[in-house]
């Protein structure tokens, strides 16, 4: 029987591009909240025998964990012959380590809880920073999709002279990559972090940068405080407005109008979260990863 891949609430077009690309059916599920505001899950499309996967995005996840993880146990109580979870978004990776005391590996507890709902996980440029892998975090079967060749596809057709720029040493990987796609050289700024929304930021050398322009690279762009530094430091010294991309476009708390006042160009970000800032399209990247789990057809079919 045909695999079949269903949305959560506010997932319904990236699951639709990424079920077109992979020839699977597009399941249809009910979810709603009681009046006391538990969650209802009901999956109208059938399961039995079944490879199903669940597409659910995780910015913003308290909201979205249960409803979840309610559809994931559905399935196997239906019958699912296995249940995976594309989350373009990984939640959750930030908090690696216990930097107070009293606080807790988040990152190591939502890998647990998921690896208990799900078979195997497909997500796009978690946010490792003290771990390698995310095998490492979690006990099932990962696939990471890398954005780089997404976003040096659109450097290249929207930007000319391009340098790359990471905000900080945490962003290298990502500037790194996109950089070598691109053909063109890199710079990382060193960055001081002393709380959630204050951030400190040492230039690189930009002599040379006079007829260039900065294309700003980094993973998650939260409160946006890391490339706002960097934006500022870039101004100061002259250098054209940046373009400024997230993989991740979170943009909290006014982030975006507080970069474009502090001398952005351009930002944008890839539709791995829906934000009117989205330019960079990843579905076919992440349907390519999925079909490594979650089959056409079974073996029977």
């Amino acid at each position: 029987m045909m695999s079949v891949l269903f949305p959560l609430p506010g997932n319904e077009a990236f699951a639709a591009s990424v079920s077109t690309a992979m020839a699977c059916e597009l399941g249809d599920m009910e979810t709603r909240l009681f009046p006391d505001g538990e969650s209802y899950v009901r999956l109208l499309t059938p399961v039995k025998d079944r490879d199903v996967a669940l597409l659910c995005t995780l910015h913003k996840p308290d909201d979205k964990l249960i409803r979840l993880y309610l559809a994931a146990s559905t399935a196997r109580e239906l019958g699912a012959r296995s249940v995976g979870l594309i989350a373009p978004y990984l939640a959750y990776m930030r908090q690696d380590s216990h930097f107070k005391s009293g606080e807790g590996a988040a990152s190591k507890h939502m890998g647990r809880f998921l690896s208990g709902a799900f078979d195997w996980l497909v997500t796009v440029d978690p946010h490792l920073h003290r771990h390698h892998s995310l095998d490492e975090i979690y006990s099932v079967p990962t696939k990471v999709v890398q954005s780089a060749p997404m976003i040096a596809a659109w450097i290249r057709e929207n930007v000319s002279r391009p340098v790359i720029v990471g905000p900080d040493a945490e962003s290298e990987q990502w500037a790194a990559k996109v950089a070598s796609a691109v053909g063109c050289s890199h710079a990382i700024l060193k960055k001081t972090r002393y709380g959630d929304r204050d951030v400190e930021v040492t230039a690189p050398e930009t002599g040379g940068w006079e007829n260039m322009t900065p294309v700003i690279v980094d993973d998650i762009a939260s409160t946006g405080k890391t490339m706002i530094a960097a934006i500022r430091h870039l101004r100061a010294a002259g250098i054209a407005p940046p373009v400024c991309i997230a993989v991740h476009g979170v943009f909290a708390d006014g982030a975006i109008e507080e970069m474009r006042a502090a001398g952005a160009g351009r930002i944008l970000s890839c539709n791995s979260i829906v934000h009117p800032s989205n330019c960079i399209a990843l579905e076919e990247a992440v349907a390519v990863a999925a079909a490594e789990f979650l089959p056409r057809f079974s073996a029977a079919a």
